[in-house]
């Protein structure tokens, strides 16, 4: 037998009400860009738009662990690593720890990544 699949509620199981609301709140950020999918997997719950993945989260005891593939190297203090994925676009990973931080700054980056996921990297 393979590995069991994971879910979104296995991500959302026994963490912080405050965690939890963080997810909720990425989330609503997401769908505010536009269609997508969720991938979750064991590591963390990937959306993905038309063309591949362009962020991820995953809820931890102090917070909300987030990725952002962009076309661009943030400079915030914000954003705890920046890492090259392709010679287009940058992986950035955040962590956030309140939902103050689920802001119109965070959700102008998510609207970046959601680009990415639809191929705005590829023209």
């Amino acid at each position: 037998m393979g590995e069991r699949a994971w879910t979104v509620a296995d991500h959302l199981d026994g963490k912080p009400e405050q965690s939890v609301a963080m997810f909720h709140r990425f989330v609503e950020l997401v769908a505010a860009c536009g269609p997508y999918e969720v991938s979750p997997s064991k590591t963390t719950v990937t959306f993905k738009g038309t063309r591949r993945g362009f962020a991820g989260a995953r809820p931890t005891p102090q917070g909300l662990h987030v990725y952002l593939d962009l076309m661009r190297p943030l400079e915030s203090p914000r954003v705890r690593n920046v890492s090259p994925y392709t010679s287009r676009l940058f992986v950035h990973q955040l962590t956030l720890t309140s939902l103050d931080d689920l802001d119109e700054e965070l959700a102008g980056w998510i609207a970046e990544a959601y680009a990415v996921g639809g191929g705005a990297h590829l023209q």
